[in-house]
Formats: C-alpha cells, structure tokens, sequence
C-alpha cells in the first residue's frame, strides 16, 4: 500500500468513527435507566437555541405532566458553529440555517415571542406580546446579544466586499458577506485587521480561526506576499489557556502574523479606512484594507433588568449569577442556565452546552422529586481551532485551564491534524443535532 492508499484507508477510517460516534451520540440521551418523573410543575425555558431545544427534549422525556413553555422570538435556528466556515467560503449562509419549531418536541408550548419583563421574585415573565406566563422553574437559555453600537462608526449596512468589512458574528447571511469581503482581501492585497471584544464572548477562539483561515486562503491564491496579517488581543494573550496561547503565538511567528496586546477595538472610519483601538498607553489607529468586526457582547437587556444579573462581576455585561458547578442561580433556586447566558468563568461554547444540559436535567428533576441532584460542571469548553484548511487543534480544556482530550492518545491537542479539521467539518454538526434532539 502507497502512501497515498495509507492516507485514502485512514480517512475512510476515520470518516467511519466520526459517523459511529454521531450514531453513539444519538443514541446516548438520558438511558434506559433515566427516572421518569411525575409533576404537574410548570418549567419555562427562555431561549431555544441550542440549550433551550436541548433541554426541552431532555425533560419531556423525564418529566410526566408538566406543563413546559418555551419562549423565543427568533423563528429561525442558526448554527452558530458554522458561521467561521461560511465566512470563510466553505458553507453557504443555508448550511446554518434550519427553524426553530424543528427541534422542539411535541408536548411543549411553542411562543414566538421575547421576554419584555421577568419578576423573579414573583415567578412571572411578560412577553413581547404582552402574555402573562407563571412559572414555579425558569431556564435561562436566551444567549447574548451583540453590541454593535458599542463600536464607533459601524453599521451592519457596511459589510461586504465594497468596504472590506467582516462582521461574521451577525448572522449567517452576514457570514456570507464577510468572505466575499475577505475573497477579495485575499486576492488584492493589503491590510487586514483582526482581534475580539474584551468582554466574555462565544466561542473565543473564532477570531483566531477566522485570521489564520484568510492567511492560509491567501497563501494557497498566491498573494500571501502582499497581504498584512494582524492580529489584535484584548488581553496579555492570545488566548486565555496558558499552553494554548503559546501555541497560538507559535504558529503566528512562524506564519509571519503581527499580533498585539491589549488592543480593543473602539471604532472605525469607513472613508478613512481607519481603525481606532484602546490601549494602555492611549488609542492607536491603524489603516486596513479588510476587517474583522467582533463586538462587545452582553446578557440581553431584559436578563440585566431582571435582578438575576451579578452584582460584583461582569457588571458591564449582566451574566447571570448561577453556581460554577449546579449551574443553579444563587439567589433564586427555582432558576437554572444553560449557556452563553451564564455567569461562569468558561463555557460558552456549543461544546459547552452539551455538558450544562445534564446537570441542569438533574439537578431540576432530582428537586422536583424531593432528592438533591449530583452532577456538577467543570467547566468543559472544546474549541475546534481552525489553523489552515484541512488543518485544526481540537483543544479542549475545563476551569482549571487543564487541557481535557477527549480521544488521549488518538488527538494531540495541540497539533494541527487533519483528523481533528474532520472532527469539525463531519462529526460536529451531526453531534450538535443529537444534542438539540436531547440525545447526546
């Protein structure tokens, strides 16, 4: 066998695990020896993206006679991991898109509407559309909302290959905007900006990904020569894991990508073609060619309204204040989290949904039964980190900052695998369907 058959058999090998391990995924949900129990509670679930639907088909499963109200005004359901793969040119802006009654199951009530007030003191939520909705639990699983008007100068209507301008973040469509924006930085030459908000934000390793991608692209084109990378941090880091920071800078050194600490994006000027960051030593501006535009992003207001918000940490970002391990709010126990939406050092990421799912479903089933549940979070982030196409890490790590392989001795974290660019690209999506399903 050639080289190249010894490749061809490995992928196919491989191809074959990602499937059995969606299949597995699938098929894991609560087990057979899950408890159903008997309750006519009445739960509301805020949000129903990837932690609402989830936990709605966990616990229709689990709970006999309760009364479940998911509420969320958006009808769509996007899957937001897949926004770096269509800013890069490698989905459609439909690859993310599917709706959102598709993943609720039945034996819940449906309101597309937002939240406009929430009383947790009085266990009540007005919607959007002025309904009364009484909860004895309440699932916090809205997400964060994007602060585009925290940067000076921009506007939505600015992305696109006409101004060089990415905002990959916004939206699917937007994601799609943002790679005819960087095909034609790639192409032409120039100044490219990238860098993150310093507030917590998903996925804090999509802009990296997103950088590296447009240099690998503007490499395999030819015009690597005349394009400038940089790469701007909010922090002393690359990225908030010591070892995986290193490896970032290493990687950036070896692919000629300038970065800079402690430069935060403030605003832009679009006919200067000029961007303003904050530094400590007073505000830079730089000129580009193409940008990358990530802004601060926050709990929606009507969490930070709520009272349910921290009160001594992230006061200008309003994450609600739920126990690191139950993921159970600290002054309101009838109040859980799943998601961006949480107060926690680590976790927002789809990854780490999945592994919030279960401990809110026992800790919320065990109370409604009368015992004390018994899962705790560690804090599991897994990050797919994208170095060129064909190539990524899958680092994964926990509160400690402890690298936490899931396949020891198969994937080294922190090497650049084509093995782990197929983790992303085969067996992501599927495990990430089984999870809204309830089943992973």
């Amino acid at each position: 066998m050639d080289s190249f058959d010894k490749i061809t058999a490995s992928r196919r090998g491989f191809l074959g695990l990602a499937t059995g391990g969606a299949a597995l995924a699938l098929g894991a949900g609560q087990g057979a020896q899950a408890s159903v129990v008997r309750t006519n509670a009445r739960i509301l679930i805020l949000g129903a993206g990837a932690g609402g639907a989830a936990i709605a088909n966990r616990l229709v499963e689990r709970l006999d006679g309760a009364s479940i109200t998911v509420l969320d005004g958006r009808p769509q359901h996007w899957y937001q991991p897949g926004f770096t793969l269509i800013a890069s040119g490698l989905r459609k802006a439909d690859y993310a898109v599917s709706t959102t009654e598709q993943w609720l199951p039945n034996g819940v009530t449906y309101i597309n509407e937002y939240a406009a007030e929430l009383d947790p003191d009085a266990n009540r939520v007005i919607t959007t559309g002025g309904q009364r909705i009484d909860y004895d639990y309440l699932i916090v699983a809205t997400g964060l909302v994007l602060d585009w008007d925290a940067i000076e100068g921009f506007d939505l209507s600015m992305v696109g290959p006409e101004n060089g301008i990415s905002a990959h973040y916004a939206s699917p469509e937007m994601a799609e905007l943002s790679w005819h924006a960087m095909d034609k930085f790639t192409s032409e030459g120039g100044v490219g900006m990238f860098g993150r908000p310093a507030t917590e934000m998903k996925c804090a390793g999509a802009p990296v990904k997103l950088c590296f991608l447009a240099e690998d692209i503007a490499t395999t084109k030819g015009n690597r020569s005349n394009c400038e990378f940089i790469y701007n941090a909010q922090a002393q880091n690359l990225f908030g894991v010591p070892v995986i920071h290193h490896r970032v800078r290493q990687i950036m050194d070896e692919r000629d990508i300038t970065y800079r600490y402690q430069h935060v994006l403030k605003g832009i000027d679009l006919g200067a073609k000029t961007a303003t960051y904050t530094t400590p030593d007073g505000e830079v501006t730089d000129r580009w060619d193409f940008i990358n535009v990530i802004p601060p992003q926050r709990a929606p207001q009507v969490i930070r309204d709520s009272g349910l918000s921290w009160a001594d940490r992230w006061t200008d970002q309003g994450w609600i204040e739920v126990d690191m391990q139950t993921l159970r709010h600290a002054r309101y126990p009838n109040v859980f989290g799943i998601g961006d939406i949480d107060g926690v050092p680590k976790g927002k990421t789809a990854a780490s949904v999945k592994f919030h799912i279960p401990v809110v479903e026992d800790h919320l089933v065990s109370e409604i039964a009368g015992r004390e549940g018994t899962r705790i979070y560690d804090g599991y982030t897994s990050c797919p980190l994208i170095t060129r196409i064909g190539r990524a890490m899958l680092v994964e790590f926990d509160y400690q900052d402890n690298l936490t392989p899931s396949f020891p001795g198969v994937i080294a974290p922190l090497e650049e695998l084509w093995i782990s660019w197929l983790m992303k690209e085969v067996a992501l999506k599927a495990t990430y369907n089984a999870m809204l399903r309830g089943r992973a």
